[in-house]
């Protein structure tokens, strides 16, 4: 577990260094997990320590929610006055992603019918 851990942590802080070092807009943890992606498809997929690992840390997600939560109480009064573009965000942001997902769905049913053809 440890091992795993250490994977994950690392390919994070790669893409923390990254942002940092090229000042891209991106999260660093964002970039460090399309690292991981890129990695474990090359690889083959992951090892069964890191897929016990990942999915322990999945079972306590919510965990992870509660510092996010305690920074919005902080600036409750921010969200109060940027109400309208933040729902605006939310909203579009939501019906992007259920477009997108939609469409992506859409290609994989033809590709596998053409496939099974």
């Amino acid at each position: 577990m440890l091992a795993a851990l250490t994977i994950l942590l690392l390919f994070q802080l790669l893409g923390e260094i990254l942002v940092q070092w090229l000042g891209l807009p991106v999260p660093g943890p964002v970039l460090g997990m399309i690292f991981l992606f890129l990695a474990l498809a090359w690889r083959g997929g992951p090892s069964e320590e890191l897929r016990q690992t990942s999915n322990t840390l999945l079972q306590h997600l919510s965990l992870l929610f509660v510092p996010a939560g305690a920074g919005i109480t902080v600036h409750f009064a921010r969200l109060g006055d940027e109400w309208l573009p933040i729902l605006l965000s939310v909203l579009v942001s939501t019906v992007l992603t259920i477009a997108v997902t939609s469409l992506v769905l859409r290609f994989l049913l033809r590709h596998r019918k053409t496939e099974e053809a």
